[in-house]
């Protein structure tokens, strides 16, 4: 149909023919493909809830916040990972990175002393270099992400081990010698009349942010065109290494913001925290529509990833489903997320 044939249809007010009509309800599924699949989650998290009397534990308030204090540390790194991973990278190092900020988060209030605003920036700047550091060995001297991070993974658990002595750091509150300031402890408390814990309120702000950062930026128009054609991005004029060097920075903080949450939350800085967070967190981007190719993808949809693992882990805990199980059922949602990317390019 040529050109003027079009405009011709459209004045004359004729309707598109079926199989475009199909075309665009396809286009608008796998567009709130991450949505549908929370939506579809959570209904079954309704059905098939466990009951105390006429009450529907999944749907209790309790529970629903419980789902979202759950994933907020991961959610944070999440939002991280997307911007990784639209560019066409890949970020394995953020879990240890959370481990490390977690241990400098409990040595330096418990054993140097550090107030609570200090330690905080002070461990976020950590993140940020550590992550800064990876950038640039991928993007100045050509190294793929992949072995980056995977070297930093190993890297970050090492520093976190030599700071900790090998061991984790508890966290008791107080004004004497040994003990963290008591603001510190208002990550693992709620607010609200008890009801918003503080590491969701944390995790919503982070992810508004994102998508008010991607939305409206130029930084982020050039991050969508270095993940959808590297070179023709370089040719009209994008720093693409500069952008990929602040894009593992962002992630290196936010891995490290959510570190602070996760000691915050415990009340100790481990070594070993954050072991497999990765995984969850490239899952949650890949369940969100998020191409792993790069060029494509949005927070939004890297949120709602999030809680639908957030929901399927409440709902399989509820039902006291074997741990194994639940791996398996969280392996095949992954893995069809990942199918369904296949597809969309043929639209």
């Amino acid at each position: 149909m040529t050109q003027r044939e079009t405009i011709q249809r459209e004045s004359d007010g004729a309707a598109a023919p079926p199989a475009e009509r199909r075309l665009d309800v396809v286009s608008v599924l796998f567009r709130f493909q991450s949505m549908l699949g929370l939506v579809a989650v959570f209904i079954a998290a309704v059905l098939f809830s466990p009951h105390r009397g006429a009450q529907i534990l999944f749907l209790t308030s309790e529970n629903l916040f419980n789902v979202v204090r759950a994933v907020a540390e991961i959610g944070i790194i999440a939002v991280g990972m997307t911007f990784v991973i639209l560019i066409g990278g890949i970020d394995l190092s953020v879990g240890a990175v959370l481990g490390l900020a977690a241990v400098g988060s409990a040595v330096l209030m418990v054993e140097n002393g550090m107030g609570v605003v200090p330690t905080v920036l002070l461990v976020l700047l950590i993140g940020l270099v550590f992550g800064l550091l990876q950038g640039i060995a991928s993007a100045r001297f050509g190294i793929q992400s992949f072995i980056v991070t995977l070297a930093g993974l190993q890297v970050a658990r090492g520093l976190a081990r030599i700071w900790s002595g090998g061991q984790g750091v508890a966290i008791a509150y107080g004004d004497g010698p040994g003990e963290a300031p008591v603001a510190f402890s208002l990550l693992g408390e709620r607010t609200f009349n008890g009801l918003v814990p503080i590491p969701a309120l944390i995790f919503v702000v982070v992810a508004a942010a994102a998508i008010a950062f991607l939305r409206v930026s130029v930084f982020a128009r050039h991050l969508y065109a270095v993940g959808g054609n590297q070179k023709a991005a370089r040719l009209s004029g994008v720093p693409v290494n500069r952008v990929k060097i602040a894009v593992f920075g962002i992630s290196g903080a936010l891995a490290a913001l959510a570190g602070i949450v996760h000691a915050g939350q415990l009340n100790q800085g481990s070594p070993n925290d954050g072991a497999g967070y990765e995984l969850d967190a490239i899952a949650a981007v890949v369940i969100g529509g998020t191409s792993l190719a790069g060029g494509r993808g949005s927070v939004v949809g890297t949120v709602a990833g999030a809680l639908l693992l957030g929901v399927l882990n409440n709902v399989l805990a509820l039902n006291n489903i074997d741990a194994n199980i639940q791996l398996l059922i969280k392996g095949l949602v992954i893995v069809a997320a990942a199918g369904l990317q296949r597809l969309r390019p043929a639209l």
